[in-house]
């Protein structure tokens, strides 16, 4: 189980982690909605464009990082499993060298004197009791530790589904974004936007702006 609290834990410390981006030969640093060039934060003196391909290429990184730490949540899980059986087997072991042993004394004490046999008999029924409900406990905690890990596999699944759903959402609010700020730069190159027209590009693209940020935030 460590070894799936420890990625865990590296998946979550990735995501806090600022993605680099370069972009003509500049290398943009994308952290907390923000831009950044060489340690300031240059977002307001950016493009609605140049933000939108940062932001995106920054979502392709940040989806890279995702795969790469669901491969080690897989590799960890086999670890675990691993883990597991050996304990199992080395469990095993234990208790055959612990039957052997018992079988050897009372061999011994069989041969001393018959009394003594029944008691020593008596003694390993009572042992074997012992061991049976000692099993029986150590099966009820390796059973309670398997699904403890098994919930933390699927919080860790679910967290995985929701940053993917706020990844699409994000960029797809920035592709409706982006056609829409390319389509008004086409029309007001060719002069076909009247004043109520250019009102209302204006207002569009303030809502699909705030669009943009919410699905931000949310991420």
């Amino acid at each position: 189980m460590k070894y799936i609290l420890t990625c865990v834990s590296l998946v979550f410390a990735l995501f806090l982690n600022a993605q680099e981006v370069t972009k003509e030969g500049k290398i943009y640093e994308v952290k907390s909605e923000k831009i950044f060039l060489e340690g300031k934060d240059v977002t307001e003196t950016l493009s609605l464009e140049e933000k939108a391909v940062i932001f995106k290429e920054a979502a392709t990184i940040s989806e890279k990082i995702k795969v790469e730490a669901a491969a080690k949540l897989e590799e960890a899980k086999a670890k675990e499993e691993a883990a597991k059986v050996k304990a199992e087997e080395e469990k095993v072991k234990v208790a055959d060298a612990k039957a052997k042993k018992e079988e050897e004394k009372a061999i011994k004490k069989k041969e001393a004197a018959a009394k003594k046999l029944e008691k020593e008999e008596a003694k390993a029924v009572k042992e074997k009791e012992d061991a049976a409900k000692e099993l029986e406990k150590e099966k009820k905690a390796a059973e309670k530790a398997e699904k403890k890990a098994e919930k933390a596999e699927k919080k860790a699944e679910k967290a995985l589904e929701k940053e993917e759903k706020l990844e699409a959402n994000l960029a797809k609010a920035e592709d409706k974004l982006d056609k829409a700020q390319k389509k008004y730069e086409k029309l007001k190159r060719k002069g076909e936007l009247s004043p109520v027209d250019e009102n209302k590009w204006m207002d569009k693209l303030e809502k699909l702006t705030d669009k943009v940020n919410k699905a931000k935030r949310k991420l």
